[in-house]
């Protein structure tokens, strides 16, 4: 569990409804420690699930707090709303990222802007679209809401992350955020940089993801999604639009989501996608994953301005 709002809240890695009383948790929380333990056939990734939910809620005054909205359990996290919230900035850019005075990188669109409009439609038809809210990202609102609905917020925000990441990259690096795919909606984003023109997808399920048969699987993912043939689609579709050939595509996770930094979307030789770390996107936009040589920055440039569109 890290604090995304895609996350699993308490309640739900311990199996109970959140107007489960003290008794009828602390009996949940035995009963999930007990089949999660290692010593005794269980997942350890599981398990530690387990015992950061009973951090969370375990003791009546955790359990206020956390029902309440505080973030505070959450090192380093600052509290309220305005986390989740836009504040004018990158979200989620670590410190040094924003106190660095250096040139950002070029940058076209707006990140995580189609994805938080769905999010708060959800967010509304969930609570009825005759009810005011009086601040949508309120982290007691949002906790409280179906899973599906939360999912929407992580997207955005991951988007918001990637795009942070890409904007500390510098000035030789120009990005496009969500492109319009036509029929296959949007693509992320386009990042330009001297290894290449990448299609990038950012997203967050809130739970562990695996490569499996050339697609990505987990147990968070929507019946029938993948993954994988959706960036395909979209990158295709903007390539199609704009004229200009994807050197690879990159889809974005969390990190506690994988195991390894990279991981190869079908044949080694000619990657159909890139699993990447967020931590790790720097490096292959940065050429390490990238085929040998650099493309001509200036000419593909100036051919996406032309043809590029947003959503």
């Amino acid at each position: 569990m890290t604090d995304s709002p895609a996350d699993a809240t308490p309640y739900e890695v311990l199996g109970v409804p959140a107007t489960a009383d003290d008794d009828e948790l602390r009996r949940a929380y035995r009963r999930a420690a007990r089949e999660t333990h290692p010593d005794l056939g269980g997942d350890a990734r599981r398990f530690r699930q387990v015992q950061i939910a009973w951090e969370r809620v375990g003791t009546p005054a955790a359990r206020r707090a956390y029902d309440a909205g505080s973030r505070a359990s959450t090192p380093g996290a600052p509290s309220g709303s305005s986390v989740w919230a836009r504040d004018g900035r990158d979200a989620y850019a670590p410190p040094a990222a924003r106190r660095d005075s250096r040139p950002r990188a070029r940058s076209h669109g707006h990140p995580g802007g189609r994805s938080r409009e769905v999010f708060l439609q959800a967010e509304r038809e969930w609570v009825g679209l005759g009810d005011p809210i009086e601040d949508p990202y309120d982290p007691a609102l949002v906790r409280s809401a179906p899973r599906h609905v939360r999912r929407l917020l992580g997207e955005a925000l991951a988007e918001e992350a990637t795009a942070s990441i890409i904007a500390g990259m510098g000035i030789g690096v120009t990005v496009w955020h969500d492109l319009d795919a036509g029929a296959e909606g949007k693509l992320d984003h386009a990042v330009l940089t001297p290894s290449g023109l990448w299609a990038v997808e950012s997203i967050d399920w809130g739970a562990p993801v695996r490569v499996e048969h050339g697609e990505v699987v987990g147990e968070t993912l929507a019946p029938g999604e993948r993954p994988v043939k959706e960036l395909v689609r979209a990158a295709r579709a903007v390539q199609k639009q704009t004229r200009v050939k994807f050197t690879g595509r990159l889809m974005v996770v969390p990190d506690a989501a994988v195991d390894e930094d990279v991981q190869v979307v079908g044949p080694a030789r000619k990657p159909t996608a890139l699993v990447v770390r967020r931590s790790a996107l720097g490096q292959v936009l940065g050429g390490l994953w990238s085929p040998e040589g650099s493309v001509d920055v200036f000419e593909i440039r100036d051919r996406m301005q032309q043809a590029v569109r947003f959503v």
